[in-house]
């Protein structure tokens, strides 16, 4: 006779109905000595994410995107069981692991109700693409983990989220703005030193990659953004609409700063967003979506070209502190650049760019335009671009 575990996913992992899935979640409910293979073959699914490309955090992610918060709760159970097999893990998995949200107790609220969450979940697993890897899976052969980080760098990164934190909290633009001036001159000092230093001892080194995610609402202009602290850190961004996240190549001490850098600002935006729409409300306007899509979209272009004209300037006062050595920084930005935008073509040699359609709030992209000035990350310059369109790399 079939054993039970088998009848189960027979009914409910290969049909799209609510029924097959209640079929199965009765056979599993009814049999309690299915639970020990039910949790074994779900881990047997996550590893398989593990090999089509997927790590921990894109994992719940989809989860949390497709299905709900319990399901990504389940995943995180799983994920945790399945990577405690491995002595070491990939770069950026430790973290991810350590963010996992709470599992659900098991066989709560009943077995039922568990067993279908379970199998619901089992079918997204099971259909998940196989996307572009951004490092190897654990357990792969030859994995090399990163060495842990020169003993000044963690020092550095949590200056730099101090800084941010700061900027996220005040209620004053002029001293967010200058907190998260200080906070990118410290990220782009220390991307130069580190292709210096580098270049001085002949580094290895290639570009990498890390996945961000870009959720709705508004996830167009959520991607720009990501764009904009890409390219401004050195690095390529290109955004997977129809799985929720942009992928991000570059050399890892600016993967890092397009990390922090891009969470700070979005976080700053949301609130400024959301203060101006109070006060639009207040005085009796209620247009509110077409208000907050136009906020969003003069935010990043606004902040694209500061983003831009920033580095430059602080590049431009690095070559100047060089010197004699000028001559040695330009030519490893430069290489460092061509890296990562051959590393970036090699993973997605398919990719388009996206005219995104112009906004037409006035008064959404001038409160948005004067909240990307106030979140600058250098000096004021005289300008200001009129409502039109952007674009993003898909």
């Amino acid at each position: 006779m079939e054993p039970v575990i088998d009848q189960a996913f027979a009914a409910a992992l290969y049909s799209d109905g609510d029924a097959g899935l209640d079929t199965g979640a009765s056979l599993l409910a009814a049999d309690p000595t299915a639970d020990a293979e039910l949790f074994r073959r779900g881990e047997e699914f996550v590893r398989r994410a593990w090999e089509r490309g997927w790590q921990p955090a894109d994992v719940v992610r989809i989860v949390r995107r497709e299905l709900d918060e319990t399901r990504a709760g389940l995943a995180a159970d799983l994920i945790t069981t399945e990577t405690g097999r491995y002595e070491q893990l990939p770069s950026r998995w430790r973290s991810q692991l350590a963010e996992l949200p709470a599992p659900p107790p098991r066989n709560r609220p009943d077995r039922f109700t568990y067993a279908s969450a379970l199998l619901g979940l089992y079918r997204l697993l099971l259909r998940l693409p196989a996307i572009e890897p951004v490092g190897p899976p654990p357990g792969a052969p030859g994995l090399r983990l990163r060495l842990p980080p020169a003993h000044d760098e963690p020092r550095m990164l949590t200056r730099i989220r101090a800084l941010l934190a700061k900027a996220e909290a005040t209620g004053f633009p002029e001293e967010a703005e200058a907190l998260t001036t200080k906070a990118q001159e410290l990220m782009a000092r220390h991307s130069i030193d580190e292709a210096l230093l580098a270049a001085r001892t002949h580094s290895k080194e290639a570009p990498g990659a890390c996945r961000i995610g870009v959720d709705a609402p508004y996830e167009t202009a959520k991607a720009i953004l990501l764009d904009a602290v890409a390219s401004a850190n050195r690095c390529r961004a290109v955004w997977n609409s129809d799985l929720g996240f942009s992928t991000v190549v570059g050399f890892e001490p600016d993967l890092e700063a397009v990390e922090l850098l891009h969470t700070s600002l979005l976080v700053q935006g949301t609130a400024a967003m959301a203060k101006a729409e109070a006060g639009q409300r207040a005085g009796g306007r209620k247009r509110t979506k077409t208000f907050r899509q136009s906020f969003l979209m003069a935010y990043v272009q606004r902040l694209g070209a500061r983003l831009a004209a920033d580095t430059a300037r602080v590049t431009a006062a690095s070559v100047s502190e060089e010197g004699a050595a000028a001559g040695d920084l330009l030519p490893v930005l430069a290489a460092r650049d061509v890296a990562v935008t051959d590393a970036a073509d090699r993973m997605f040699p398919e990719t388009t760019s996206t005219r995104v359609r112009g906004v037409s709030d006035g008064e959404g992209w001038a409160h948005g335009t004067a909240a990307a000035d106030r979140a600058r990350m250098g000096e004021r310059r005289p300008g200001i671009d009129g409502p039109g369109s952007g674009n993003a790399r898909t």
